[in-house]
């Protein structure tokens, strides 16, 4: 490979690092053409994108991004693929998922989720049970309506409530 064609491979991946705020970095060695086109089109339905990279490419556009991602190099061994993603979670379920169908690969190697980094397989259930930031939002917003949902709950009946004491108090002789 030219040295511009190196250039030009690291400066897209930089791109790629800031426009997308989480990626994984998975390992996909030993996968063949059938099992590498369907990760692919599984990655596709997740919103996912997928890049398959030398690991010196890498490392290089790792070190010229502006955040520190010394504790990823030591990963970047053997055939490394990247998934970029909007949500932190999403590809850690998809491989969770995958797990559970007896697919051996892709594996984690390390992952830069949520301005966190995260090194081994082992940690993918910790990346599962990061919530996304919508996740958060209805969370919020589930909190926040249920003082509102108790109060209206209760003065509904309480209106019965009065109601039936008013017509009680109505139908008394004085």
């Amino acid at each position: 490979m030219r040295k511009e064609d190196k250039g030009l491979i690291i400066a897209q991946l930089g791109e790629m690092l800031k426009q997308y705020p989480h990626f994984y970095i998975v390992d996909v060695e030993g996968m063949n053409a059938g099992e590498t086109s369907a990760l692919r089109r599984l990655c596709f339905k997740n919103n996912l994108k997928m890049v398959v990279v030398k690991n010196t490419l890498l490392h290089k556009a790792l070190e010229a991004s502006e955040i520190e991602f010394d504790a990823l190099y030591p990963t970047l061994v053997g055939t490394t693929a990247v998934l970029f993603t909007e949500i932190a979670n999403a590809p850690a379920k998809m491989m969770k998922e995958l797990k559970g169908k007896k697919v051996e690969k892709p594996v984690l190697k390390a992952a830069y989720a949520e301005e966190g980094i995260y090194v081994g397989a082992e940690q993918l259930d910790a990346l599962c049970s990061i919530k996304s930031k919508n996740e958060v939002i209805a969370d919020i917003v589930a909190l926040l309506q249920s003082p509102a949902k108790n109060v209206l709950s209760a003065l509904q009946s309480g209106q019965n409530t009065i109601h039936g004491v008013l017509k009680t108090l109505g139908e008394r002789p004085e």
